[in-house]
């Protein structure tokens, strides 16, 4: 029995030789090595001086490392681009994971696999970034917008069952927060209709639902690792994960098909396309980088500890806000539910505080507390009146997102605050609405 060929992606690289082909054209010198540790590591406010001269040590250091080291010999696609699959592969329990540019090029791949073109529909929640619809747009596909859940903003499982019809090919829902979507009845509606579901996980990696990893219940998960995320690969990168059997192709589905497992005559490779759950689709080119995958190896050793230190901050924002009438805290962890507590939903009653969310955010604001209402409808923007959408019609089938942006949510931040930082946060947003329940 002949030995399987591993499918791996393909960059120049010949070995030893008298004159070989390096991966690397030019290698990364000392000053752009300084170069780059200067930009991760920039001078503190009126530390300049000091700064300047710890720089002139690690200059030394390095020269002298020069002398007994050798440069990289490959930035993409090597081997710990494959570690760091392996290694997401196993914390999420999955069969396969792909590193990639972003989380958008991981909901490209699985739109293809699921064969989406033109006048197909996709199933979004009507309050999600625009990555999650911009593939479909790009092809002509239908975006059907469903709407939220009141307490999560979390797709609403019930609305998404209104608005399948024959033409729905695929159901994102998104993890808004990184608190895991309701997913056991949009599985079940999935495995009804014969119906792709892609898991946006852009702010849940290591979140888990019913004792599964968030990314892992749907046929596809995505997440992203863009420097605002829980963790990053140096401020861009995704992964996409399956079990499926389609999770072998994904080497070839992140880089334009490309097959080093067989030649063509006379040349070193072939170029295939690649079979999805429709057919056969050409894929594009999402190649990562040795460097992001290093950053993100180490970062995945620490994410237990950051998720547990964001979710201690989230237990102390409740137990103070949930004492002021009006204000309506998040959801917690429970024996079902494992968030990443990437967001903090802080909602309020507007006719018990006196005045909606937009008042609340202007004195947030004026007291020096950054918050963001994640995100905005997406019937708000300009891109679906371009194409065609009827985005009046869209916002009156979406009652619950439409409110809650306009009259009860932001999102407030959660980091490794100090105790000052988060009692201070507590106190602005019970102060702010003391003053609006006293109409200042």
């Amino acid at each position: 029995m002949s030995e399987k060929k591993t499918v791996s992606d393909f960059r120049y690289n010949s070995g030893e030789a008298k004159v070989s082909w390096a991966a690397i054209g030019e290698i990364i010198r000392q000053d752009e090595i300084i170069g780059l540790v200067k930009f991760l590591m920039a001078p503190a406010g009126g530390k300049e001086k000091e700064y300047d001269a710890q720089v002139e040590k690690v200059e030394a250091e390095i020269a002298q490392l020069v002398k007994v080291g050798k440069p990289a010999g490959k930035l993409s696609l090597g081997n710990q681009v494959q570690q760091l699959e392996a290694k997401a592969a196993k914390f999420l329990g999955a069969k396969y994971a792909t590193f990639l540019t972003n989380c958008t090029a991981g909901f490209e791949i699985a739109h293809q696999y699921a064969g989406l073109k033109a006048g197909d529909e996709v199933i979004v929640p009507a309050i999600t970034f625009i990555a999650t619809i911009a593939y479909p747009l790009s092809v002509g596909a239908k975006v059907v917008l469903a709407d939220v859940d009141p307490q999560t903003l979390n797709m609403d499982p019930k609305d998404v069952a209104r608005k399948i019809t024959p033409k729905t090919k695929v159901i994102m829902p998104v993890h808004i927060g990184g608190y895991p979507v309701d997913l056991d009845p949009i599985m079940k509606l999935a495995k009804e209709h014969d119906i792709t579901v892609i898991e946006d996980g852009a702010h849940a990696f290591g979140g888990s639902y019913k004792g599964r990893m968030i990314g892992t219940i749907g046929h596809f998960g995505a997440f992203s690792f863009h420097e605002v995320k829980n963790i990053t690969s140096l401020g861009e990168g995704g992964i996409l994960c399956t079990n499926l059997d389609f999770g072998e192709e994904f080497g070839k589905s992140r880089f334009l098909g490309l097959d080093p497992s067989k030649q063509i005559q006379n040349w070193l490779y072939d170029v295939v396309a690649v079979k999805g759950k429709q057919g056969l689709f050409v894929p594009g080119n999402h190649s990562s980088t040795e460097v992001q995958a290093l950053c993100l190896l180490a970062q995945m050793d620490r994410l237990e500890t950051i998720i547990a230190k964001r979710k201690k901050a989230a237990e102390y924002l409740n137990g103070r806000l949930s004492q002021v009438d009006g204000i309506i805290t998040p959801m917690l962890d429970d024996e079902n539910i494992k968030s990443t507590y990437h967001l903090y939903l802080l909602q309020i009653d507007p006719q018990k505080v006196g005045a909606d969310v937009q008042a609340l955010k202007k004195k947030l604001q004026d007291r020096g507390v950054v918050q963001i209402p994640h995100f905005a409808p997406l019937y708000k923007f300009s891109v679906l009146r371009q194409l065609g959408y009827d985005t009046d019609a869209i916002q009156a089938t979406c009652p619950v997102a439409e409110e809650a942006f306009n009259h009860r949510f932001t999102h407030l931040p959660l980091y490794d605050f100090t105790d000052d930082q988060l009692k201070y946060l507590a106190d602005a947003v019970i102060d702010a609405v003391k003053e609006l329940k006293a109409g200042k």
